[in-house]
């Protein structure tokens, strides 16, 4: 069992910053790849970044790249997501993932993910 739970949402303006943290814990919590997701209304939930359980490689969405940052500090079992040159269009839930089975690297696909955080509100004013 993994229990994940972010912090960091707000209120922001359009080429602010925010950075979001995600504290992880259980058993497997160190041992398991770590992404990103979110969600806008009425839209799908899409991933926005994601970083091994080594923290040796991350992965990007288009959209974010060149913008956002995910780390991990494995000692404190935390995974964060750096967002600069923030736009209206990044307004969403965030959700913050673990995939415990590692079948593979880490993906863009939800579904692949075990466990999921309860998500922090994001807004990005125009």
């Amino acid at each position: 069992q993994v229990l994940l739970v972010e912090s960091g949402g707000g209120l922001v303006q359009a080429g602010g910053s925010l950075r979001l943290s995600c504290a992880a814990s259980g058993r497997t919590a160190g041992f398991a790849h770590m992404g990103w997701f979110r969600q806008a209304p009425g839209k799908e939930r899409e991933f926005v970044a994601a970083v091994h359980r080594s923290g040796s490689s991350t992965y990007y969405a288009d959209s974010v790249k060149g913008r956002f940052t995910i780390s991990r500090d494995s000692a404190k079992n935390t995974v964060s997501l750096q967002m600069n040159s923030l736009k209206p269009e990044d307004t969403a839930v965030y959700y913050c993932a673990a995939d415990i089975n590692l079948r593979g690297p880490p993906t863009r696909w939800d579904n692949e993910y075990d466990y999921w955080g309860q998500g922090t509100q994001v807004t990005v004013s125009s």
